[in-house]
């Protein structure tokens, strides 16, 4: 019984392990045309937990935003724009509830995600308040490109910190609508990267804006100047507390219908199933191991005479 309390103890463990996991904050990628690539992704959704610098060579990688990224010349242009929008509120516990803190945020993210001929999912992306995530994407982007990744052309709005760079940072939305306009967001006809900071934009005079309004605006500012273009959608929350394998995800960002949330958690996604079989092995592994250790002590336990009398002869 010994050998079967021990494995109990080391599944224990492992479950207190798993649940003092880094807290997490989504990511969503999107383009509403295919821009040049051989294949078409929509509505992919990676379960893993990945870091913020993983992000960003998936980003290059999968995304195909190495394309423009890291070529900056014009010969490999297949978008216009390309915009990381950083948010400060969605964790990853939030896609999941019926009541959201921002509703139009949601509303939004779920409709780029299912309308767009490309879209790609990361529900756990770890964020730390050590570094700013548009400072930690922008390396990764740098660390991934070879080289071929310059920062120079890069557009930044109001609150956006990078380490090291000294910004000039674009104080209102139609200050980057005449940007996009003019064409002077893609210099040389190269794809122009805008980094775009919600926390600058959201008190403008006595007009607050919500992460989702703003994210809404950016949207059809892009729709209506006809540029080509792509957004990464990534949220560094401050003060996370919640741990997100404790906390229920469904993917109600992946379901057909927007508003059918009952029909989306009833489902059991991929990572629930590999949850369920994890489980299911441990269950059955601590019970052949408990028979296992009964029925060698009760062989042991048998005590049977080493000599036997030899039968008389009537």
């Amino acid at each position: 019984m010994a050998a079967a309390w021990a494995v109990l103890v080391v599944l224990l463990a492992a479950a207190q392990a798993a649940s003092a996991a880094p807290a997490t904050a989504p990511a969503f990628l999107w383009a509403p045309k295919n821009y040049g690539r051989s294949d078409d992704t929509k509505e992919v959704v990676h379960y893993q937990t990945v870091s913020s610098k993983s992000l960003a060579k998936s980003v290059l990688a999968e995304g195909g935003w190495s394309n423009f990224i890291c070529s900056r010349e014009a010969a490999q242009r297949n978008v216009d724009v390309a915009v990381i929008f950083i948010g400060s509120t969605l964790q990853s516990a939030d896609i999941s509830k019926d009541n959201q803190v921002d509703p139009a945020l949601a509303d939004r993210l779920k409709l780029s995600f299912t309308s767009s001929n490309f879209s790609m999912a990361f529900p756990y992306v770890s964020t730390s308040d050590d570094e700013k995530l548009e400072s930690s994407l922008l390396s990764g982007f740098a660390a991934n490109c070879n080289s071929g990744f310059e920062r120079n052309d890069i557009t930044y709005t109001d609150k956006c910190t990078v380490s090291g760079q000294d910004l000039y940072k674009y104080p209102n939305m139609d200050a980057i609508n005449d940007l996009v306009v003019s064409g002077r967001a893609n210099p040389f006809g190269r794809t122009g990267l805008i980094v775009f900071c919600s926390g600058g934009f959201q008190r403008l005079g006595r007009l607050v804006k919500s992460e989702g309004e703003l994210l809404a605006q950016l949207v059809e500012l892009l729709e209506h100047s006809g540029a080509k273009y792509t957004i990464l959608y990534a949220s560094q929350p401050s003060g996370l507390l919640e741990s997100p394998s404790s906390l229920p995800l469904s993917r109600h960002l992946a379901e057909k219908k927007i508003n059918d949330t009952k029909a989306g958690q009833s489902k059991c996604d991929g990572e629930c199933l590999v949850k369920s079989s994890l489980l299911e092995g441990a269950f059955v592994g601590i019970v052949l191991l408990i028979i296992l250790i009964s029925g060698l002590m009760c062989m042991m336990g048998i005590d049977t005479p080493s000599r036997f009398e030899v039968p008389q002869e009537s």
